[in-house]
């Protein structure tokens, strides 16, 4: 008996109650994601256990994620690195410098545009926009 593993499941499954935002901003990630944490009161870290590894053309390429856990509920949000040496995780989406993954709990309109606000208000921040599933083609490069 063969098992196969079916993405296209566990891809549902893992963007099931999410909310993702892209966000242009030519800055380091660790100036990025002080100026989120002091300025929005967040908390992320680097999660090295959650790092995406790509490999293309014989190359090893590391995305790096930044983890927050809001307190008294289930919403976790993930700060991913989009690009890598010359790579992308979405290479649909290379103007784009992070990815904001938002899971664990529903995200109203309403607190996303504030989040939204927030972020653009950040120095450093030239654009933040929501990415809706059905523009994502490479989702599985997401899941951790």
């Amino acid at each position: 008996m063969k098992l196969k593993l079916n993405i296209d499941d566990m891809t549902d499954d893992f963007f099931e109650d999410t909310r993702l935002l892209g966000i242009v901003a030519p800055v380091k990630d660790y100036q990025l994601v002080l100026q989120l944490n002091n300025r929005l009161r967040f908390a992320f870290r680097n999660n090295s256990d959650l790092e995406i590894q790509l490999t293309k053309r014989q190359r090893k390429y590391f995305f790096g994620i930044y983890e927050y856990r809001e307190p008294g509920n289930a919403l976790q949000h993930f700060l991913y690195n989009n690009q890598f040496d010359g790579e992308y995780l979405l290479p649909e989406f290379k103007h784009l410098d992070f990815l904001w993954l938002q899971k664990g709990d529903t995200v109203a309109d309403e607190k996303l545009m504030h989040l939204m606000n927030s972020v653009r208000a950040v120095p450093g921040v030239q654009l933040v926009m929501e990415l809706t599933q059905d523009k994502i083609k490479n989702k599985a490069h997401l899941i951790f």
